[in-house]
């Protein structure tokens, strides 16, 4: 992988903040590998080729929870603001504007 996913020199930032980079646009790449299955399977006339798409998608979004769990282990922020948003029901915008403005 090459630096352009980073925005400073990478040879002065440390360890750490390479490897949370590292770990974002690993997300990203996650989220993107989601999305284009779900368009894949979304035209797919074959039931048998829909299936093994399916299959697949589901590994992505096993990546992509693991990638999102270490970030969160990383920025114990990002869980608190998270755990006001996910999983509950209710107005979305509102749950994570109350989530934002509580997290310390």
């Amino acid at each position: 992988m090459g630096f352009d996913q980073y925005h400073e020199p990478p040879n002065e930032l440390p360890d750490e903040t390479r490897t949370f980079a590292r770990m974002i646009l690993s997300v990203i790449e996650e989220a993107q590998a989601i999305d284009r299955y779900e368009q894949r399977m979304a035209v797919e006339k074959n039931n048998d080729a829909r299936a093994i798409m399916k299959d697949a998608q589901k590994e992505e979004f096993k990546h992509f929870g693991m990638d999102l769990e270490f970030l969160l282990r990383q920025k114990p922020v990002w869980r608190e603001i998270l755990q006001g948003i996910l999983f509950t029901s209710g107005d979305i915008v509102k749950s994570g504007d109350k989530a934002e403005e509580e997290a310390d």
